[in-house]
């Protein structure tokens, strides 16, 4: 492939356009020739006399006017004697009589005749030229000049300029429109060359005619006489106007306005505004309108990159974008339409004949002709907020730029990730993934990947699986908890583990089941939690009602809790369907010491015209040591809630980054745990029916949230579960995001104490009993200790346990591994 020119014209042989960025310089003759410069003159002339003789006619019309107004003769009536006469008075009832009387008086009286009144007389042949003149300018402002635009209109009239949305470093993820794909780029950032070629094409004398052309209009009169059609004979001017503020009819009438508006263009604006307002409005085929979305759709590139070769191929396309397309049936012509822009850049002066060669030898590399999009489930949930908060007018035309919360390296990464592992997961009949990164301290989203592929059609690949219904399983078992926390349990509270069954009236029968099978008696709120034990939890829900976490879970961010009786006792075991974002939400809040963040997507919205429509100026407030605090969190700029004691998320972050009481369960070197972030808090989830796996955690920056499933509802494998569906996902994201990030702990609430307790009954120790150290909220520390007694009785009780468990000797069936 030949190299790509990248030349600039030779300014010696343009010095009447390259100097002082293209201004006129005066020199007419250059460019038109002498005898069309006279034919001009005298046809300027022409004008000017026609003028004045319709001015000078229109005067002498109104002054005798005037005259005939003002100078009419004055006619003097004669004064008017009526004899008095005496009529006798008569009674009201004969007062008709006395009317008649006086109107047969007045018949009688005889007025003098009035004098006669001789007006000017206009000649004939002055009155038909007077009519025919009136008829005349009646007629060309009926049909010319009413409802004629302003020139002005030009810049105050609403461009349907894309929408453009951006990554936080600025990375391009999408634009969006509906006819026109436009951008708006000044002057000064369109090179020399890319404006010279549409000058050779379109209009060389653009820079010394007065909007429109004496040369072109003859040349195009000449041509539509021997076609019988009205083509042709338009400067930039005139196809600014065409475009931008009158139809494209091809009537006589639809030619004058066009010539009158370009001229009154060229009075209000200067022949560089135009130039560029042209190369900004101007069709170059498809979509693409403005020389920027040119370059992009055909070469993938910005306008100031463009080549003289490339520039040339453009600035032919507006003639005929669909004829001389390089996409099109005969791309061949495109190529003859270039090298016609190359001669005449070589005739104008305007490059070398050396330019013209190299520019002939250049291999033009098109674009590929796909949709260019990245990111595109959280580009389409931004549009969707968009459309929701301006309406889909402005979102298509209103050339809206935004600056989105989306940190594009971060997306790349865990759209890799969510591809590879769920093709590795396929063995276990999973199909899909999503995955939610959020920025635990402000809310802002810094990827959204809602499938393994968007433009997968056979799996429903465009469907954003992180704002659709899913099943949490235990994962919501933090909202249970919650609730039992901030009234009167601890994380030393003593909860059962055994079979139970719970009957209500109209129901039937619910009996909640482990994961593995298995039951481990009496067990500590915090071993139940950390090892994902789910009768304990439904025992907990059952204590307290089934309303009060779905108003604890309404508060930390569930939107699809809204009708309480279509829960029982399972929604503490995802029995409930949520969204992952939702979700998200929930453990965000515990990431901000109970304070719930509005998840963020758009940083700063501006249109084309650099307004601004909305800025994000949400601070950092995460952190939040006590009640206190909380205030400053509630203002509006942050738009976050306290929604739960700071002390009892800390009891929850405690318990969730507890690896040690995990260990049972999931094992000690598991890949919740992030080597060197021992800070990471995670919790799993699997739905009863293996339809959905979840995997939520965080630390003080990052909270990723992982899904795997099928978007078609059907059953993952059997083996499928909490560490081997959506955690190794989640695993290499959190691994990632924390590769060069210190471990930095939790800080600790005001509130707070932590005191050793025995680990048999959760009270205060006693001799003969283990202890180890517990976190209790002040007013909920325990007042007693155990006894002697107690601790036998336990410790008999779990031995006894154990030996019935022992005997089984078997490997858990995967089977019952869920809802872990």
């Amino acid at each position: 492939m030949a190299r790509a020119s990248r030349i600039k014209p030779d300014v010696k042989l343009a010095p009447k356009l390259a100097k002082n960025s293209l201004s006129l310089t005066g020199k007419v003759l250059t460019h038109i020739g002498k005898p069309l410069y006279l034919l001009l003159s005298y046809s300027v002339l022409a004008f000017l006399f026609i003028a004045y003789w319709i001015g000078r006619s229109t005067r002498l019309f109104l002054t005798k006017l005037a005259k005939l107004i003002f100078a009419f003769p004055e006619i003097k009536l004669p004064k008017l004697r009526i004899p008095k006469l005496k009529i006798p008075e008569l009674k009201p009832i004969f007062g008709i009589f006395k009317l008649k009387i006086r109107l047969f008086i007045l018949r009688k009286i005889k007025l003098p005749p009035l004098p006669k009144i001789s007006l000017p007389r206009f000649e004939p042949k002055f009155v038909c030229l007077l009519l025919f003149i009136s008829v005349l300018v009646f007629t060309f402002w009926l049909t010319i000049l009413k409802g004629l635009p302003s020139p002005k209109e030009l810049v105050t009239r609403d461009v349907e300029v894309s929408t453009k949305i951006y990554d936080r470093n600025g990375v391009l993820l999408y634009k969006i429109y509906k006819d026109q794909n436009r951008t708006i780029v000044p002057l000064d950032q369109i090179p020399l060359h890319v404006r010279l070629a549409t000058l050779a094409i379109e209009d060389a004398e653009f820079y010394v005619h007065p909007g429109f052309s004496v040369r072109g209009i003859l040349r195009a009169t000449l041509r539509n006489l021997k076609r019988g059609e009205l083509t042709g004979g338009s400067t930039i001017t005139q196809q600014l106007v065409k475009n931008a503020l009158l139809s494209s009819e091809k009537t006589i009438v639809r030619k004058i306005k066009e010539i009158i508006l370009a001229v009154g263009v060229e009075l209000v604006f200067t022949k560089d505004e135009i130039l560029e307002m042209y190369l900004n409005e101007v069709s170059y085929g498809g979509t693409a309108y403005g020389i920027q979305e040119a370059a992009q759709l055909y070469f993938d590139k910005d306008v100031g990159k463009l080549t003289l070769a490339e520039a040339a191929l453009l600035a032919g396309l507006p003639k005929s974008p669909t004829k001389f397309s390089p996409f099109g049936s005969n791309p061949e012509l495109g190529l003859a339409r270039q090298k016609e822009v190359l001669k005449l850049m070589r005739v104008n002066k305007y490059i070398t004949k050396e330019h013209v060669k190299a520019a002939e030898k250049e291999e033009l590399t098109f674009a590929p002709n796909e949709i260019d999009i990245k990111a595109p489930h959280f580009v389409m949930y931004v549009r969707q907020a968009l459309v929701e908060k301006y309406g889909e007018e402005v979102v298509e035309k209103g050339g809206l730029e935004v600056m989105t919360t989306l940190d594009y390296s971060i997306q790349k990464m865990a759209e890799e990730v969510v591809k590879q592992e769920v093709e590795k997961l396929s063995r276990l009949k999973v199909g899909n993934g999503a995955a939610l990164v959020i920025d635990s301290a402000t809310g802002e989203i810094l990827a959204m990947v809602g499938s393994k592929d968007y433009f997968d059609t056979e799996s429903d690949g465009n469907v954003n699986v992180t704002t659709r219904l899913r099943q949490p399983g235990s994962s919501i078992k933090i909202i249970n908890y919650a609730y039992a926390l901030s009234n009167g349990y601890t994380p030393a509270s003593i909860l059962s583990d055994t079979p139970i069954t719970f009957s209500v009236a109209g129901q039937p029968p619910y009996t909640p089941r482990n994961y593995d099978g298995a039951y481990r008696g009496k067990i500590s709120l915090r071993s139940a939690l950390a090892e994902s034990r789910n009768i304990p939890a439904v025992k907990v829900l059952a204590s307290y009602g089934v309303s009060q976490m779905l108003e604890m879970g309404q508060k930390m961010g569930i939107t699809t809790w809204d009708d309480i009786s279509r829960f029982g006792l399972s929604l503490t075991l995802g029995g409930g369907d949520v969204k992952l974002i939702d979700l998200a939400k929930a453990y965000a809040t515990l990431a901000n010491y109970g304070r719930r963040p509005e998840f963020i997507s758009v940083l700063k919205v501006t249109n084309y015209r650099d307004k601004i429509l909305e800025e994000n100026e949400c601070v950092k407030t995460g952190g939040l040591l006590s009640l206190a605090q909380a205030a400053e969190a509630a203002k509006p700029k942050c738009e976050g809630q306290q929604v739960l004691d700071p002390r009892v998320a800390f009891l929850l972050i405690d318990i969730l980054n507890d690896s040690s009481a995990r260990a049972p369960a999931f094992g000690t070197y598991s890949q919740l745990v992030i080597p060197g972030h021992d800070e990471v808090v995670v919790k799993t989830g699997t739905s009863n029916d293996l339809r959905d796996n979840l995997t939520v955690g965080f630390n003080q920056k990052y909270l990723v949230a992982v899904w795997v499933g099928n978007n078609d509802n059907s059953s993952m494998s059997r083996v499928a579960s909490g560490v081997t569906g959506a955690t190794p996902i989640w695993n290499k994201i959190m691994r990632a995001l924390l590769a060069n990030e210190e471990n930095h702990n939790w800080e600790i609430p005001e509130g707070l104490v932590r005191i050793p307790i025995c680990s048999l009954t959760g009270t205060l120790p006693c001799e003969g009993c283990p202890t180890r150290l517990e976190w209790f909220l002040e007013e909920n520390q325990p007042q007693k200790a155990c006894n002697l007694e107690q601790i036998e009785r336990e410790k008999k009780e779990r031995e006894e346990r154990e030996k019935k468990e022992k005997p089984r000797g078997r490997i858990l069936e995967p089977a019952a591994r869920t809802q872990r």
